[in-house]
């Protein structure tokens, strides 16, 4: 029999799926509505240079972010199937090895990306002072990846438990903090970018000690490392984590180039992506979260051999997707007027670019949320090369072409068409890709990746 911990084998799916989701997502909003309030602080300034510096900074952020996504997902993943399996010593073990890996890897990205940093700003289109303004931002944050690393694994493996709560909370956290010290720093000792940067770097040390701390104290989620077990799980973990870490950076990727080709317009129309950037994972961070909250309703039913509760919970990921992109664009449509008194916003592409996206293009947020469902499912059925494929070929196919159609016949505002318009055609791929993996006669069988890993585990248990 499943242990406790193995939540998702009963009840109805739709309500897992919107529980797990809505719950993640107000952690996930506690940080991104910080960053929306960043950018209000910051437009209140009344220096385009440093709205733009924000939008380029934001870019490479997203880049190293990515990183932790990646980490996260293999964390949860493998433990959430070692619960459905029943096997808890095996979940304790992979939650520790993977947080431990994720530090390691993590530092060593950040020190990587913090040395090269003015060339990266300026590959994103960064000239003048404002290249000197995100790199100096970005200087003071990046040292702190490996504290945001421990928060997103942490969460992911809470959430692997079914402990959704405490996931949030961990980001909530680092949300009040960021909150709290954001309007002290920017404009009580008038340090502007660096006071905000600081801000973050407080609240991802806070979002760390949070999110391990519940998984000691309630689920004893941990054990002492040992040599032995970091070399047996390297390869379990390398085997999600490289191709999500890979699938995860594609998505900077595909947005540097759009911030590139935006860039072209000036700094004007970078402000008006930035500030549409901000808003994006505050309107729709219920979707953004339905990727790691579904992923363990997948995994702990896999691990469990229920596939018809595999396809179900896909089937629901995706009806909730519709309700969720319908009520928000429907919201942001209507509180335009309010988006213009908060950001200041005059009269010109830096408007037209923030109404754009307030109203049809919100609407193929959809498809966003099609290849985030999907991806959980292939990054839990044992095929995460599939989501890595999605995702360069719709960050790059579906992006490059669109985005040089879109800015050759609209101007700025085709920039954002062209990102939207290519993303939906690889959605409806991956959509076609799931089904056909779930419906495949060796979907859940022993011959999968996912359960041959876990008959060598097995083994080398019996050996040692």
């Amino acid at each position: 029999m499943a242990p406790k911990q193995a939540v998702f084998l009963e009840g109805n799916l739709f309500r897992h799926i919107a529980v797990m989701s809505l719950t993640a997502s107000v952690g996930l909003m506690a940080v991104f509505i910080v960053d929306f309030v960043d950018m209000i602080f910051i437009s209140m300034l009344g220096k385009s240079e440093l709205a733009a510096a924000v939008g380029y900074a934001g870019a490479i952020l997203f880049f190293t972010s990515s990183f932790g996504i990646g980490m996260a997902i293999a964390a949860g993943a493998l433990v959430a199937r070692a619960l459905g399996a029943g096997d808890v010593e095996e979940a304790r073990r992979k939650a520790t090895n993977s947080l431990i890996y994720g530090v390691i890897f993590g530092a060593l990205f950040a020190a990587l990306v913090w040395f090269n940093l003015r060339a990266l700003a300026a590959l994103m289109g960064a000239t003048g002072d404002t290249l000197a303004l995100a790199v100096h931002y970005l200087a003071i944050i990046i040292p702190s990846l490996p504290f945001l690393l421990v928060g997103m694994v942490g969460g992911a493996i809470l959430r692997a438990h079914g402990d959704a709560k405490r996931a949030m909370m961990a980001t909530v956290w680092g949300g009040i903090i960021n909150a709290i010290l954001d309007p002290i720093l920017i404009f009580g000792l008038n340090l502007d970018l660096t006071g905000a940067a600081i801000a973050s770097v407080v609240a991802r040390v806070a979002m760390g000690v949070a999110a391990v701390l519940p998984i000691i104290k309630y689920y004893n989620g941990f054990e002492r490392p040992t040599r032995a077990t970091l070399h047996l799980d390297l390869r379990p973990i390398a085997a999600i984590a490289v191709p999500a870490i890979l699938n995860q950076l594609a998505t900077p990727i595909g947005q540097a180039y759009v911030t590139r080709a935006m860039s072209e317009f000036g700094e004007a129309a970078v402000a008006g992506m930035a500030i549409a950037a901000r808003i994006t994972p505050v309107a729709f961070g219920v979707i953004f979260a339905l990727s790691g909250a579904i992923g363990p309703i997948i995994g702990q039913n896999f691990g469990a051999g229920q596939q018809d509760r595999v396809r179900g919970a896909f089937r629901d990921g995706m009806i909730f997707t519709a309700v969720v992109v319908v009520v928000v664009s429907a919201l942001l449509f209507l509180l335009r007027p309010a988006l213009v008194s908060l950001f200041a916003l005059e009269e010109g592409v830096t408007l037209t670019i923030v109404f754009l996206f307030a109203g049809p293009l919100s609407l193929l947020f959809f498809f966003n949320g099609v290849i985030f469902v999907a991806n959980a499912a292939f990054n839990n059925l044992g095929h995460p090369y599939y989501s890595t494929f999605i995702n360069w070929a719709r960050n790059t196919l579906g992006i490059v072409p669109f985005v040089l159609l879109g800015a050759g016949w609209f101007g700025a505002p085709g920039v954002l068409i062209g990102q939207y318009v290519g993303g939906a055609a690889f959605a409806l791929i991956a959509w076609v890709l799931a089904i056909r993996v779930m419906n495949s006669p060796q979907s859940g069988q022993p011959s999968t990746p996912f359960q041959r890993e876990g008959r060598l585990m097995q083994l080398l248990h019996a050996r040692r």
